[in-house]
Protein backbone atom coordinates (compact mmCIF):
# COMPACT_ATOMS: atom_id res chain seq x y z
CA UNK A 1 0.00 0.00 0.00
CA UNK A 2 2.48 2.63 0.66
CA UNK A 3 4.84 1.71 -2.48
CA UNK A 4 1.08 2.55 -4.72
CA UNK A 5 0.66 5.59 -2.25
CA UNK A 6 4.65 6.73 -2.92
CA UNK A 7 4.33 6.03 -6.98
CA UNK A 8 1.03 8.39 -6.75
CA UNK A 9 3.12 11.10 -5.28
CA UNK A 10 5.96 10.78 -7.34
CA UNK A 11 3.36 10.26 -10.54
CA UNK A 12 1.95 13.85 -9.27
CA UNK A 13 5.26 15.68 -8.77
CA UNK A 14 6.21 14.91 -12.64
CA UNK A 15 2.93 15.92 -13.65
CA UNK A 16 3.19 19.21 -11.69
CA UNK A 17 7.07 19.70 -12.81
CA UNK A 18 6.32 19.05 -16.56
CA UNK A 19 3.22 21.65 -16.63
CA UNK A 20 5.01 24.41 -15.01
CA UNK A 21 7.55 23.97 -17.60
CA UNK A 22 4.95 23.90 -19.85
CA UNK A 23 3.30 27.43 -19.11
CA UNK A 24 6.95 28.70 -19.23
CA UNK A 25 6.97 27.41 -22.41
CA UNK A 26 4.34 28.87 -23.79
CA UNK A 27 4.97 32.07 -21.89
CA UNK A 28 8.20 32.33 -23.69
CA UNK A 29 6.17 31.19 -26.96
CA UNK A 30 4.12 33.97 -26.78
CA UNK A 31 7.07 36.61 -26.17
CA UNK A 32 9.01 34.84 -29.10
CA UNK A 33 6.36 36.01 -31.45
CA UNK A 34 5.10 39.70 -30.01
CA UNK A 35 9.03 40.94 -30.40
CA UNK A 36 10.55 42.22 -33.22
CA UNK A 37 10.91 45.47 -34.83
CA UNK A 38 7.10 45.36 -35.61
CA UNK A 39 5.41 45.47 -31.90
CA UNK A 40 2.10 42.71 -32.65
CA UNK A 41 0.17 42.68 -29.77
CA UNK A 42 -1.03 39.56 -28.08
CA UNK A 43 -4.79 39.65 -29.14
CA UNK A 44 -3.77 40.60 -32.36
CA UNK A 45 -1.32 37.52 -32.54
CA UNK A 46 -4.44 35.04 -31.49
CA UNK A 47 -6.56 36.23 -33.91
CA UNK A 48 -3.53 35.60 -37.01
CA UNK A 49 -3.19 32.06 -35.08
CA UNK A 50 -7.10 31.67 -35.53
CA UNK A 51 -7.45 32.63 -38.99
CA UNK A 52 -5.18 29.76 -39.94
CA UNK A 53 -8.02 27.61 -39.59
CA UNK A 54 -10.33 29.30 -41.86
CA UNK A 55 -11.86 31.66 -39.01
CA UNK A 56 -12.40 34.84 -40.44
CA UNK A 57 -11.15 37.34 -37.66
CA UNK A 58 -10.27 40.72 -39.65
CA UNK A 59 -6.25 40.26 -39.58
CA UNK A 60 -4.58 42.82 -41.25
CA UNK A 61 -2.25 41.60 -44.06
CA UNK A 62 1.01 42.96 -42.75
CA UNK A 63 0.76 41.97 -39.39
CA UNK A 64 -0.45 38.11 -40.92
CA UNK A 65 2.53 38.04 -43.04
CA UNK A 66 5.11 38.71 -40.15
CA UNK A 67 3.28 36.15 -37.49
CA UNK A 68 3.02 33.37 -39.87
CA UNK A 69 5.97 33.79 -42.21
CA UNK A 70 9.23 35.43 -39.86
CA UNK A 71 8.55 34.78 -36.26
CA UNK A 72 6.11 31.30 -36.33
CA UNK A 73 8.41 29.27 -38.18
CA UNK A 74 11.79 30.71 -36.36
CA UNK A 75 9.69 30.24 -33.14
CA UNK A 76 8.91 26.18 -33.75
CA UNK A 77 12.46 25.74 -35.67
CA UNK A 78 14.08 27.16 -31.96
CA UNK A 79 11.91 25.21 -30.11
CA UNK A 80 12.42 21.83 -32.23
CA UNK A 81 16.24 22.70 -31.67
CA UNK A 82 16.26 23.42 -27.99
CA UNK A 83 14.25 20.10 -27.38
CA UNK A 84 16.67 18.37 -29.38
CA UNK A 85 19.46 19.45 -27.81
CA UNK A 86 18.59 19.51 -24.52
CA UNK A 87 17.07 16.33 -24.75
CA UNK A 88 19.81 14.58 -26.16
CA UNK A 89 22.49 15.71 -23.58
CA UNK A 90 20.29 14.27 -21.18
CA UNK A 91 20.40 10.82 -22.92
CA UNK A 92 24.05 10.95 -23.62
CA UNK A 93 24.64 11.81 -20.07
CA UNK A 94 22.64 8.67 -18.94
CA UNK A 95 24.08 6.73 -21.23
CA UNK A 96 27.44 8.10 -19.84
CA UNK A 97 26.64 8.11 -16.67
CA UNK A 98 28.23 11.53 -16.38
CA UNK A 99 26.64 15.04 -15.90
CA UNK A 100 29.59 16.23 -18.37
CA UNK A 101 28.46 14.34 -21.53
CA UNK A 102 27.14 16.59 -23.91
CA UNK A 103 25.71 15.41 -27.66
CA UNK A 104 29.24 17.10 -29.29
CA UNK A 105 30.79 14.28 -27.48
CA UNK A 106 29.87 11.66 -30.04
CA UNK A 107 31.16 13.42 -33.06
CA UNK A 108 27.76 14.27 -34.91
CA UNK A 109 28.40 18.69 -33.91
CA UNK A 110 32.07 18.17 -35.50
CA UNK A 111 30.90 16.03 -38.39
CA UNK A 112 27.99 17.99 -39.92
CA UNK A 113 30.21 21.27 -39.04
CA UNK A 114 32.93 19.81 -41.24
CA UNK A 115 30.50 18.64 -43.91
CA UNK A 116 28.64 22.68 -43.77
CA UNK A 117 32.12 23.61 -44.46
CA UNK A 118 33.30 21.77 -47.20
CA UNK A 119 30.02 22.69 -48.90
CA UNK A 120 30.77 26.41 -48.35
CA UNK A 121 34.48 26.32 -49.32
CA UNK A 122 34.77 22.85 -51.84
CA UNK A 123 31.27 23.99 -53.75
CA UNK A 124 31.71 26.47 -55.56
CA UNK A 125 34.82 25.66 -57.00
CA UNK A 126 33.81 21.81 -57.79
CA UNK A 127 30.48 22.71 -59.34
CA UNK A 128 29.97 26.33 -59.51
CA UNK A 129 28.13 28.13 -57.41
CA UNK A 130 25.79 26.42 -54.94
CA UNK A 131 22.56 27.30 -53.50
CA UNK A 132 22.44 27.69 -49.92
CA UNK A 133 19.75 25.02 -49.56
CA UNK A 134 22.16 22.69 -50.02
CA UNK A 135 24.33 23.55 -46.65
CA UNK A 136 21.44 22.01 -44.63
CA UNK A 137 22.06 18.45 -46.18
CA UNK A 138 25.59 18.25 -46.72
CA UNK A 139 25.88 19.42 -42.70
CA UNK A 140 23.09 16.88 -41.91
CA UNK A 141 24.94 13.98 -44.42
CA UNK A 142 28.31 14.61 -42.47
CA UNK A 143 26.69 14.22 -39.23
CA UNK A 144 25.01 10.82 -40.08
CA UNK A 145 28.14 9.52 -41.67
CA UNK A 146 30.24 10.54 -38.43
CA UNK A 147 28.08 8.47 -36.30
CA UNK A 148 28.18 5.69 -38.54
CA UNK A 149 32.19 5.72 -38.33
CA UNK A 150 32.12 5.77 -34.89
CA UNK A 151 29.65 3.07 -34.25
CA UNK A 152 32.30 1.13 -36.37
CA UNK A 153 34.96 2.10 -34.36
CA UNK A 154 33.28 1.39 -31.02
CA UNK A 155 31.53 -1.56 -32.12
CA UNK A 156 33.24 -5.52 -31.66
CA UNK A 157 31.02 -8.15 -32.00
CA UNK A 158 28.33 -6.75 -31.77
CA UNK A 159 28.88 -5.16 -28.16
CA UNK A 160 28.91 -0.99 -28.71
CA UNK A 161 31.59 0.46 -25.91
CA UNK A 162 30.69 3.27 -24.53
CA UNK A 163 34.12 4.10 -23.36
CA UNK A 164 35.57 3.54 -26.57
CA UNK A 165 32.97 5.98 -28.18
CA UNK A 166 33.66 8.71 -26.26
CA UNK A 167 37.16 8.70 -26.81
CA UNK A 168 36.53 8.41 -30.50
CA UNK A 169 34.30 11.48 -30.61
CA UNK A 170 37.03 13.33 -28.75
CA UNK A 171 39.38 11.82 -31.67
CA UNK A 172 36.64 12.85 -34.57
CA UNK A 173 36.06 16.52 -32.93
CA UNK A 174 40.04 17.30 -33.00
CA UNK A 175 40.04 15.90 -37.04
CA UNK A 176 37.32 17.59 -37.64
CA UNK A 177 38.42 21.16 -36.19
CA UNK A 178 42.24 20.85 -37.68
CA UNK A 179 40.45 20.08 -40.89
CA UNK A 180 37.66 23.19 -40.46
CA UNK A 181 40.51 25.25 -39.92
CA UNK A 182 42.31 23.92 -43.42
CA UNK A 183 38.85 25.30 -45.11
CA UNK A 184 38.51 28.24 -43.56
CA UNK A 185 42.48 28.56 -45.12
CA UNK A 186 41.12 28.08 -48.38
CA UNK A 187 37.90 30.10 -48.24
CA UNK A 188 37.51 33.63 -49.74
CA UNK A 189 35.98 36.39 -48.34
CA UNK A 190 32.47 35.41 -48.96
CA UNK A 191 32.99 31.95 -47.90
CA UNK A 192 34.75 33.03 -45.11
CA UNK A 193 31.72 35.59 -43.78
CA UNK A 194 28.88 32.35 -44.18
CA UNK A 195 31.19 29.86 -42.79
CA UNK A 196 31.60 32.25 -39.78
CA UNK A 197 27.85 32.57 -39.12
CA UNK A 198 27.58 28.73 -39.48
CA UNK A 199 30.06 28.17 -36.60
CA UNK A 200 28.18 30.48 -34.57
CA UNK A 201 24.78 29.53 -34.81
CA UNK A 202 21.30 31.26 -35.64
CA UNK A 203 17.77 31.04 -36.15
CA UNK A 204 17.79 34.02 -38.29
CA UNK A 205 17.55 31.73 -41.88
CA UNK A 206 14.47 29.95 -40.10
CA UNK A 207 11.77 29.32 -43.09
CA UNK A 208 8.49 26.76 -43.30
CA UNK A 209 10.94 24.52 -45.74
CA UNK A 210 13.37 24.60 -42.84
CA UNK A 211 10.81 23.54 -40.19
CA UNK A 212 9.31 20.93 -42.24
CA UNK A 213 12.28 19.54 -43.24
CA UNK A 214 13.35 18.62 -39.37
CA UNK A 215 9.91 17.96 -37.91
CA UNK A 216 10.06 14.50 -39.64
CA UNK A 217 14.00 13.84 -37.88
CA UNK A 218 13.83 15.66 -34.92
CA UNK A 219 9.79 14.35 -33.95
CA UNK A 220 10.07 10.71 -33.71
CA UNK A 221 13.42 11.32 -31.74
CA UNK A 222 11.79 13.55 -28.87
CA UNK A 223 8.68 11.04 -29.01
CA UNK A 224 11.43 7.66 -28.66
CA UNK A 225 13.40 8.82 -26.29
CA UNK A 226 11.40 8.79 -22.94
CA UNK A 227 10.73 4.54 -23.62
CA UNK A 228 14.80 4.71 -22.89
CA UNK A 229 13.85 6.47 -19.35
CA UNK A 230 13.66 2.70 -17.17
CA UNK A 231 17.13 1.43 -19.16
CA UNK A 232 18.96 4.92 -18.31
CA UNK A 233 18.05 4.42 -14.76
CA UNK A 234 18.75 1.04 -14.67
CA UNK A 235 22.06 1.84 -16.27
CA UNK A 236 22.85 4.56 -13.52
CA UNK A 237 23.63 1.67 -10.88
CA UNK A 238 26.09 -0.58 -14.12
CA UNK A 239 25.73 -2.00 -16.85
CA UNK A 240 26.18 -5.48 -14.99
CA UNK A 241 23.59 -4.48 -12.25
CA UNK A 242 21.41 -3.35 -15.47
CA UNK A 243 21.92 -6.46 -17.14
CA UNK A 244 20.86 -8.42 -13.90
CA UNK A 245 17.90 -5.72 -13.60
CA UNK A 246 16.48 -7.11 -16.91
CA UNK A 247 17.19 -4.45 -19.12
CA UNK A 248 18.85 -4.92 -22.72
CA UNK A 249 21.70 -3.09 -22.39
CA UNK A 250 22.67 -3.23 -25.36
CA UNK A 251 19.68 -2.35 -27.28
CA UNK A 252 19.25 1.00 -25.14
CA UNK A 253 22.99 2.03 -26.25
CA UNK A 254 22.26 1.52 -30.18
CA UNK A 255 18.97 3.57 -29.80
CA UNK A 256 20.25 6.10 -27.72
CA UNK A 257 22.87 6.59 -30.17
CA UNK A 258 21.04 6.86 -33.03
CA UNK A 259 18.45 9.41 -31.35
CA UNK A 260 21.52 11.52 -30.67
CA UNK A 261 22.69 11.10 -33.78
CA UNK A 262 19.58 11.94 -35.61
CA UNK A 263 18.67 14.74 -33.44
CA UNK A 264 21.89 16.85 -33.02
CA UNK A 265 22.58 16.00 -36.95
CA UNK A 266 19.44 17.74 -38.04
CA UNK A 267 19.80 20.94 -35.28
CA UNK A 268 23.52 21.36 -36.59
CA UNK A 269 22.07 20.77 -40.21
CA UNK A 270 19.28 23.84 -40.20
CA UNK A 271 20.94 26.23 -36.92
CA UNK A 272 24.40 25.49 -37.36
CA UNK A 273 26.38 24.83 -34.01
CA UNK A 274 24.67 25.87 -31.27
CA UNK A 275 26.74 24.74 -27.75
CA UNK A 276 26.37 23.74 -23.94
CA UNK A 277 22.21 23.45 -24.09
CA UNK A 278 23.00 19.98 -23.90
CA UNK A 279 24.93 20.44 -20.51
CA UNK A 280 23.36 23.03 -18.85
CA UNK A 281 19.46 21.96 -19.39
CA UNK A 282 19.45 18.15 -17.99
CA UNK A 283 22.17 19.52 -14.94
CA UNK A 284 19.95 22.25 -13.95
CA UNK A 285 16.94 19.79 -14.29
CA UNK A 286 19.03 16.72 -12.26
CA UNK A 287 19.59 19.30 -9.58
CA UNK A 288 16.18 21.08 -9.12
CA UNK A 289 14.03 17.81 -9.74
CA UNK A 290 16.19 14.46 -9.45
CA UNK A 291 18.02 12.02 -11.83
CA UNK A 292 14.86 9.76 -12.85
CA UNK A 293 15.28 10.01 -16.21
CA UNK A 294 11.15 9.47 -16.75
CA UNK A 295 11.15 13.08 -15.81
CA UNK A 296 14.72 14.06 -17.16
CA UNK A 297 13.98 13.29 -20.46
CA UNK A 298 10.65 14.93 -21.23
CA UNK A 299 11.64 18.23 -18.43
CA UNK A 300 14.68 18.49 -20.49
CA UNK A 301 12.60 18.81 -23.87
CA UNK A 302 10.53 21.42 -22.40
CA UNK A 303 13.20 23.23 -20.45
CA UNK A 304 15.74 23.44 -23.52
CA UNK A 305 12.94 24.61 -25.76
CA UNK A 306 12.09 27.52 -23.30
CA UNK A 307 15.69 28.05 -23.24
CA UNK A 308 16.82 28.55 -26.86
CA UNK A 309 13.83 30.34 -27.51
CA UNK A 310 14.19 32.93 -24.77
CA UNK A 311 18.14 32.92 -25.88
CA UNK A 312 16.68 33.80 -29.59
CA UNK A 313 14.19 36.05 -28.02
CA UNK A 314 17.69 38.17 -26.50
CA UNK A 315 19.85 38.14 -29.38
CA UNK A 316 17.27 39.21 -31.60
CA UNK A 317 16.88 42.12 -29.40
CA UNK A 318 20.26 43.06 -27.43
CA UNK A 319 21.98 44.59 -30.72
CA UNK A 320 18.71 45.74 -32.40
CA UNK A 321 17.94 46.45 -35.40
CA UNK A 322 21.57 43.65 -36.18
CA UNK A 323 20.79 40.45 -34.70
CA UNK A 324 23.91 38.65 -32.31
CA UNK A 325 24.06 35.19 -33.50
CA UNK A 326 22.69 32.88 -30.88
CA UNK A 327 25.74 30.59 -30.69
CA UNK A 328 27.58 33.33 -28.64
CA UNK A 329 24.36 33.62 -26.17
CA UNK A 330 24.52 29.76 -25.68
CA UNK A 331 28.37 29.87 -25.07
CA UNK A 332 28.55 32.74 -22.82
CA UNK A 333 25.42 31.14 -20.54
CA UNK A 334 26.91 27.48 -21.18
CA UNK A 335 31.05 28.00 -20.53
CA UNK A 336 30.57 29.59 -17.12
CA UNK A 337 28.38 26.87 -16.24
CA UNK A 338 30.51 24.43 -17.55
CA UNK A 339 33.37 25.64 -14.86
CA UNK A 340 31.23 25.84 -12.37
CA UNK A 341 30.38 22.28 -12.46
CA UNK A 342 33.96 20.84 -13.04
CA UNK A 343 34.81 23.32 -10.18
CA UNK A 344 31.88 22.06 -8.06
CA UNK A 345 32.64 17.70 -9.16
CA UNK A 346 36.19 18.48 -8.06
CA UNK A 347 34.96 19.72 -4.75
CA UNK A 348 32.56 16.80 -4.18
CA UNK A 349 35.39 14.43 -4.65
CA UNK A 350 38.13 15.99 -2.47
CA UNK A 351 40.19 17.12 -5.06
Amino acid sequence: MAFVIERKKLREQHSLVLGMLAMLLVGVSLVALNFGASGIATKRIFAILVSVFGADVGTTGGDALIVLQVRLPRLLLGLLIGAALASSGALMQGLFRNPLADPGLVGVSAGASLAAAATITLGDRLVGTLPFSMLPLGAFAGGLFTTLGLYLVATRTGRTSVATMLLAGVAFGALGGALMGLLSYLSDDRQLRDLTFWSLGSLSGATWTKVIGVVPFVAPALLAMPFLARGLNALALGEAEAFHLGASVQRVKALAIFLVAVSVGASVASAGVIGFVGIVVPHILRLLAGPDHRLLLPASALLGAALLTGADIVARTIVAPAELPIGILTAAIGAPFFLWLLLRRQRNMGL
